[in-house]
């Protein structure tokens, strides 16, 4: 259900970026262009509805699903426990590894922007 009521978000931020690929008049940029424009147009449905009504229900509806998961579940907060005592344990290696995947990720977008340019 949470998936449902966040696709129109995760749509229009997808229409974003694919905008931004290639220029309007081809495909699949003039599709995303006219995604863009509908959600602008409609700023009560678009804005206020899609973009912002629906992710709200589905963090409120997520931190209540979590906090009471937390609560319930006694093997929840041993898994989280032994898990913060792996990451804690191997905290360096993570942080490499996560600057890693961010510097691959800067490199792909800025690929892609000499690419569109």
């Amino acid at each position: 259900m949470e998936l449902m009521l966040i696709f129109p978000a995760a749509l229009f931020m997808t229409a974003l970026f694919v905008r931004n690929l290639q220029p309007l008049q081809y495909q699949p940029a003039h599709a995303a262009e006219s995604i863009v424009r509908w959600y602008s147009v409609r700023p009560h449905i678009g804005l206020w509805g899609l973009l912002i009504a629906l992710p709200l229900a589905v963090v409120v509806t997520g931190c209540a699903t979590l906090l009471r998961s937390w609560s319930d579940e006694v093997e929840l907060r041993q898994a989280t426990r032994q898990i913060l005592a792996t990451i804690s344990a191997h905290l360096a290696t993570i942080l490499v590894a996560g600057a890693t995947l961010t510097a691959g990720g800067v490199l792909a977008i800025v690929a892609l922007h000499v690419l569109t340019d």
